[in-house]
């Protein structure tokens, strides 16, 4: 009954999300394409901290690489002269070697998904290899992003700088104003987060999730064991990378702009608050989480401009206050006093039953 629960949950959350464009005007639905991946992060987050333990407060990196890496794809496609005009502004008159090979559309996807996997496993190899963790690990996530925000706002000529990169028109040369296009992004998007929550509940339903759970709960023992949780940790801290960076292409598609402020300590803290107000020990919670605190910065943001982040201040003391496990937790416990009152009536029926008898 649990699984079957659990699965029309997950059945219910798709289909809302399939008939959603039916339901909302043009602009709601971009926002809602954007708060997608945001999810999608969020899904990595819940994988490395809600399962195993790892509180990384930098993957803003992970998603600005995977955004960066789509953006100038982008930008060398609106390029008329095949020179990004930033770098005409700047004086360059021949493309960089680096931003050549993301000509080609395929390279740009396979480096979003490849390189924060590759710079992660990297970063968590001699982190973890070292039995670097707690809040130790997530300093050094965060230094992490102090020093590649710096270096993309140092490097003008090549990043765009502060500006970073924007003004993109087509993909594919199809054009990304098109609300055909925009509605094959949303569907696109709804189709990897599932394809990325599906690859996230088999892990976390298998002996490998159970591991990471045992990584959590107590890493010395479970390397007494026999087991190396170097490796376990560093394959999830990449994958969860991967995730993100996913999610930084998407969002560049759905927004049309990425910053080195959009892959700051600020947004990185935030990916966190969203898979802690969700419940960071569900993949589904997590997912959420980051939909309805978007939501709700985006609704409060338009209502009430001066006092909104006060609200969601608010709103995520509350839940660290009072709801530990986030809504995910909520659910679950307002399901075991249900369990357990159907339970006290079956069993005054039964009693009332044998008494009759």
């Amino acid at each position: 009954m649990k699984k079957y629960s659990q699965g029309a949950y997950y059945g219910v959350f798709f289909l809302m999300l399939l008939v959603a464009p039916l339901l909302l005007s043009e602009f709601r639905m971009g926002l809602l394409a954007k708060f997608l991946c945001f999810a999608i992060i969020a899904v990595g987050i819940s994988l490395i901290w809600g399962f195993t333990g790892i509180l990384s407060l930098g993957h803003g990196v992970f998603f600005g690489l995977g955004a960066y890496c789509m953006a100038m794809y982008l930008k060398l496609e609106a390029s008329p002269s095949g020179i990004p005009d930033f770098m005409e502004w700047n004086g360059i008159t021949e493309v960089p070697f680096v931003w050549t090979l993301f000509k080609n559309p395929v390279f740009a996807i396979l480096a979003a998904l490849l390189l924060p996997f590759i710079i992660a496993v990297v970063i968590g190899y001699f982190t973890f290899k070292n039995r670097i963790k707690g809040v130790f690990f997530s300093l050094i996530s965060q230094a992490v992003v102090v020093v590649t925000v710096t270096l993309f706002i140092g490097g003008q000529h090549i990043t765009g700088g502060t500006s970073g990169l924007t003004n993109f028109f087509t993909v594919f040369q199809v054009p990304l104003a098109d609300p055909a296009t925009k509605q094959t992004l949303y569907f696109v998007t709804v189709a990897l987060l599932a394809i990325i929550m599906g690859v996230a509940l088999l892990l976390t339903k298998s002996r490998f999730g159970r591991l990471l759970i045992a990584i959590r709960d107590g890493e010395n023992r479970l390397r007494f064991l026999g087991y190396n949780p170097t490796f376990y940790k560093v394959f999830i801290y990449a994958l969860s990378a991967a995730f993100a960076g996913v999610a930084g292409a998407l969002f560049v598609l759905q927004v049309g702009i990425i910053t080195p402020e959009m892959m700051g300590i600020i947004p990185s803290i935030e990916m966190v608050l969203w898979v802690a107000i969700g419940g960071r020990y569900s993949i589904l919670g997590a997912a959420i989480g980051a939909i309805l605190t978007n939501t709700a910065k985006s609704f409060l943001s338009e209502s009430y401009p001066d006092f909104w982040t006060i609200f969601l201040g608010a709103l995520f003391l509350i839940v660290v206050l009072y709801l530990p496990n986030g809504l995910a937790g909520l659910v679950e416990q307002l399901k075991m006093k249900f369990s357990k009152k159907e339970k006290v009536k079956e069993a005054k029926q039964s009693e009332a039953d044998t008494l009759v008898s």
